[in-house]
């Protein structure tokens, strides 16, 4: 730790891509992985994510599956089927917690799964893992 006790701040290492609709889970996981030193954009809805993938690519999806404009499921699958972005790490962030939710994101490719209510210092150690 620098002299004066306060932590130093890494060099942004990815952008990160968090697609959420609920304002606040967007701010929580926006701000702890603006903390842990990533650069954060966001998108409260799948057609907003999308244009932003393809304008320019993050380093990796933090995404919601319950969207107001379609499912997370569904843009997970576009993702995968598109030739520029089908590589790019995914973690979903759901309050979808049972197994068969589960089992149909990483069948989608999903590369992680985390479960609302979630830690957020788990899901930047989840980020930093993936990554």
């Amino acid at each position: 730790m620098p002299v004066g006790g306060t932590p130093r701040r890494p060099a942004l290492t990815a952008r990160i891509l968090v697609v959420e609709d609920e304002p606040d889970i967007q701010e929580l996981i926006r701000y702890h992985l603006d903390q842990a030193g990533f650069q954060v954009e966001t998108a409260s809805n799948g057609n907003v994510a999308l244009q932003s993938l393809r304008r320019r690519r993050p380093n990796l999806v933090v995404l919601d599956l319950m969207l107001p404009d379609r499912s997370g499921t569904d843009l997970c699958r576009e993702i995968r089927s598109d030739p520029d972005l089908k590589d790019l790490p995914i973690i979903m962030v759901t309050a979808r917690t049972d197994e068969v939710d589960r089992l149909v994101g990483f069948e989608l490719g999903a590369d992680d799964y985390v479960a609302k209510p979630f830690s957020p210092r788990e899901l930047t150690l989840r980020v930093r893992a993936v990554l």
